[in-house]
């Protein structure tokens, strides 16, 4: 599926079962180049190179950096929401909901770390793409969600909280430890060592002070 005759919007973007072998290897090579020098720093020459292809061939399925890193996006985040699918089973318990969403979140940062830069551009010049992107890529998720803390809440298992309350909740813990380590080492004074001890095991801490906070006062 070539992208080259129209802007990809998010609804333009394939299905991830649509793609052929030459568009997975661009995306895969991106990928790689975004890992050793950001969206930003990326060019498309590197890319091709790294694909063992053209340069024309990179026009050819997005014509510019800018839709080829909007595809790699939308490939990490199919990824991410596929994660989530489980865990929004009605016999998946609460807990086990919560640790699904937290390590798909900080799996996809792990994997993907040039994409924070990409998507706080993303939220500031197009907001609406991310919009976009949640309805088309997670439909039915925010009744999932809503319906999953709306169980917990009349079982007991935690204290009344609003979907928007619990999701920025969740993404504060799992975003900004990328998005901010920076300040959060000078705030506290870690050294890297100690800095990348908290990140090895900060998926089990973060899973205890979600529920922890979300417990019956």
């Amino acid at each position: 599926m070539a992208l080259h005759d129209a802007h990809p919007a998010v609804t333009d973007l394939a299905p991830p079962d649509d793609i052929d072998e030459a568009e997975v290897n661009i995306l895969d090579a991106a990928h790689r180049v975004f890992l050793r020098q950001g969206t930003d720093g990326a060019r498309m020459q590197e890319i091709a190179d790294e694909a063992c292809v053209n340069k024309s061939m990179l026009h050819y399925y997005f014509r510019s950096k800018e839709r080829l890193a909007e595809a790699v996006f939308m490939r990490a985040v199919r990824e991410t929401f596929r994660r989530f699918e489980p865990a929004m089973q009605p016999d998946v318990p609460f807990r086990d909901f919560v640790r699904d969403l937290i390590v798909a979140d900080l799996a996809m940062m792990d994997d993907h770390p040039y994409l924070v830069g990409y998507i706080i551009s993303e939220l500031h010049h197009h907001p609406e793409r991310w919009r976009q992107t949640i309805a088309l890529e997670f439909p039915d998720g925010r009744t999932a969600m809503q319906a999953k803390l709306d169980a917990a809440i009349a079982a007991g298992e935690i204290r009344p909280i609003t979907l928007l309350e619990f999701t920025t909740f969740l993404v504060s813990m799992t975003f900004f430890p990328t998005v901010g380590g920076g300040l959060v080492r000078a705030y506290a004074g870690a050294t890297k060592e100690e800095w990348d001890a908290f990140l090895n095991g900060r998926e089990a801490h973060f899973v205890d002070l979600c529920l922890n906070g979300l417990r019956p006062a």
